[in-house]
């Protein structure tokens, strides 16, 4: 069709793929500086100009003082939420297109954006090049429905404007007889369902319909037909051609349709009432939200349903287990050594395993059951509609046997474990929060155990982890109260009859439980990670005691304390102690660190290094419990340590004529390496004899005297002979 001359029409579009730049006014709201400074940069083409600002109020001030072509609107700013923005444009019936850009992870953040007039919704952080897409696309939508716009102006002043605006529109555009029938499409019926309007005309709109909207439809034509409806707005599913559809293709398309009642004349003259129609294609915004609500309520890693999904389709099987008198069981599993894989292989490694992992104890559930991931290496399991608690049983033993097969990563294969924790309802709960609780209780308990493994909750468990829980919170702040005390027995030396050393040894006083011994605390306090801190104090004190008792005239005197194998972990664990002996002005010599056997075990290279470092700079360091480890000639010539403590469970064993033969190796071993040899643990004559004549001068233990204070440890330095048996 030709347009007159006197209107010329101007096609964005084609504008567009001749190369032409539109002139295009863009307002960026945003409250970071820098990225209102950064986006004119990234977005910046031939013909566009920014304005830019950091609130509502600014926004608005700015739009009342003229018109933009796009605006790229922060969800939050400081005064406000966007949605404020698109409010006011949408009273004011502005033309604005509008890409809402946000950091909120809540799904309602995005969908009130979309609902609210927004164009598009991009989360932060983004790639570059998806907000360029994102306004390059809306830019080129906005043109053609601005000009879609101007187009339906004309329509008033030409019939031959208004039937090309009809034809070329992007919405589809319709009108009914009073029988709903079609009596007009215009070209759009073909690409947007694939159907020539031929084929449509006379007949009923209804068959464009998917049937389960037909009743809904056919309701809003007949109130408009019968005059009691002046139009609606509905949200449509229109079935396409299935003669036209590709494999993958969706069956339907998704159209916000606008109906109004349109008077006209029947065939026998009378009053008829038809029906006006435009129908805009909203597919892509729905499936918008529907990824939206999938990433709302899903692991993205995974695929799986996340906490929140598994939590309400959890409280779901309750109700429903409670009305049935039914029994249902919560899983909860985690993978032991994950942290290994991540490590030693790399993140994408470890995520791949997930992946795979969770599709493995897919495999192991029924058609009803709900595996999701909380996160991390953690995932929990909804067992709906089990007969008896075995039920569970079987499962998590097939999840075992699933998990026997290695997985394949690209370094080697991995064999992967689960340590399994069960609660079944109603027997260990009433709640999704108490099974899923009582469920992670169970799982430690497995983890603690030895792994790979599933055990089922119990009562006993949970007092045991409520008092596990208490010790972690009291031990927290243990030392901001100043609870912890340092406790010192005597090192002796025969050959000399006299202490020649102190062992300092962390007590804990307990504001209830009274004093608790370290085998309790410190592996609690190794697993919450505040072993070091705890070493900090202890370095600390046993420096200030020992500078105190050498002021007094004890300068001979050796202190030794215990380090974490947590405490090598640090990087800065040298430079601390050289800090301590440096401030309270200790001879390096006189400090024994005392560390263990499994420290040796692991890391080797590192552990070795920062040993070598504190021997080099004078310190004395001994291998505590030695014999009960992984005792090997290769790592004391690594470590280049220069004291052996004999454990005391062998000591113990020295109470015959028969000597044995562990502590004769380690007592060779010892002359063997020119190392100082310790022996603690003593508590008989008969032990000490026989110590003696294995070539083992130095001892500690409850023969001599029992762990006691600064003030009682002093009384011994001060007698010239040995402390007097307890």
């Amino acid at each position: 069709m030709v347009i007159p001359a006197e209107q010329p029409f101007f096609d964005p579009a084609a504008a567009a793929r001749n190369g032409l730049e539109l002139p295009c006014r863009i307002l960026v709201v945003d409250d970071d500086a820098a990225l209102r400074r950064t986006l004119p940069h990234v977005l910046a083409q031939a013909g566009r100009t920014f304005d830019e600002c950091g609130t509502v109020g600014e926004t608005l001030s700015l739009l009342q003082q003229g018109s933009y072509d796009l605006i790229l609107l922060d969800y939050r700013l400081p005064d406000g939420n966007g949605l404020a923005v698109l409010e006011w444009l949408a009273q004011q019936h502005r033309e604005e297109a509008v890409i809402m850009i946000s950091g909120e992870d809540a799904i309602d953040a995005a969908i009130g954006a979309l609902r609210g007039g927004a164009d598009d919704f991009v989360r932060k952080p983004y790639h570059v090049a998806q907000i360029q897409r994102a306004v390059q696309n809306v830019l080129h939508r906005t043109a053609l429905e601005r000009a879609n716009r101007a187009m339906s102006q004309r329509l008033r002043a030409s019939e031959k404007l208004h039937r090309y605006l009809v034809e070329s529109s992007p919405d589809l555009i319709f009108t009914l007889d009073g029988e709903g029938r079609f009596s007009y499409l215009n070209p759009r019926i073909d690409a947007l369902l694939g159907f020539d309007r031929g084929q449509l005309l006379k007949r009923p709109f209804i068959l464009l319909a998917m049937p389960e909207d037909q009743d809904r439809i056919q309701a809003l034509l007949h109130a408009c037909r019968t005059g009691s409806s002046d139009g609606f707005n509905v949200e449509l599913r229109l079935r396409r051609n299935r003669h036209i559809l590709q494999d993958g293709e969706a069956a339907f398309v998704t159209v916000s349709l606008n109906g109004m009642p349109m008077p006209g004349r029947g065939d026998a003259g009378e009053r008829d009432i038809g029906l006006y129609g435009v129908a805009r294609d909203i597919s892509e915004r729905k499936r918008a939200e529907e990824i939206i609500t999938f990433q709302a309520y899903h692991d993205q890693l995974t695929r799986l349903p996340n906490r929140v999904l598994f939590r309400d389709r959890l409280e779901l099987a309750i109700a429903q287990a409670q009305r049935r008198a039914g029994t249902l069981a919560v899983m909860f599993i985690d993978v032991d050594r994950f942290k290994l894989v991540n490590d030693t292989y790399g993140h994408a490694e470890g995520d791949a395993l997930l992946r795979n992992l969770a599709e493995r104890l897919g495999t192991t559930l029924r058609r009803g059951d709900t595996l999701a991931r909380l996160g991390g290496d953690e995932f929990t399991v909804l067992l709906p509609d089990i007969a008896r608690a075995e039920d569970a049983e079987t499962i998590a033993r097939k999840i075992i046997d699933a998990l026997s097969t290695p997985f394949a990563l690209r370094d080697g294969e991995f064999r992967a474990s689960v340590s399994i924790g069960i609660a079944i309802h109603p027997r260990d709960g009433a709640t999704a929060e108490d099974l899923t609780q009582h469920a992670d209780v169970a799982m430690y308990k497995v983890k603690r155990s030895g792994k790979n493994g599933f055990r089922f909750f119990d009562a006993d468990l949970n007092a045991h982890h409520r008092q596990r829980i208490t010790l972690e919170n009291d031990l927290r702040s243990a030392l901001a109260r100043d609870e912890f005390e340092l406790y010192f027995q005597p090192q002796v030396s025969l050959a000399r009859r006299c202490v020649v050393g102190m062992e300092a040894l962390l007590r804990w006083n307990h504001p209830t439980q009274g004093q608790v011994g370290p085998a309790v605390f410190v592996p609690v306090a190794e697993e919450m990670g505040i072993i070091s801190e705890i070493s900090l104090w202890v370095l600390e004190q046993a420096c200030r005691q020992l500078n105190v008792w050498r002021a007094a005239g004890h300068t001979e005197l050796r202190m030794s304390f215990n380090l974490s194998p947590h405490d090598f972990d640090r990087c800065d664990v040298v430079a601390a102690v050289l800090a301590a002996i440096a401030r309270h002005g200790i001879p390096p010599g006189q400090l024994e660190l005392e560390i263990t056997e499994s420290m040796m075990m692991q890391d080797t290279d590192a552990a070795a290094g920062k040993v070598r470092a504190l021997r080099a700079a004078g310190l004395s360091v001994a291998i505590d419990d030695f014999g009960t480890g992984y005792s090997s000639l290769s790592y004391l010539q690594k470590f280049p340590v220069s004291c052996l403590k004999i454990d005391r469970s062998f000591v113990r064993e020295l109470n015959g004529p028969v000597i044995n033969p562990v502590i004769s190796a380690i007592t060779g071993i010892a002359r063997g390496f020119g190392l100082h040899l310790i022996a603690e643990g003593v508590e008989q004559a008969e032990q000490v004899a026989v110590l003696r004549s294995l070539g083992c001068d130095t001892m500690q233990g409850y023969y001599f005297a029992h762990p006691a204070s600064a003030r009682d440890a002093e009384r011994w330095l001060q007698t010239a002979t040995l402390p007097t048996p307890a």
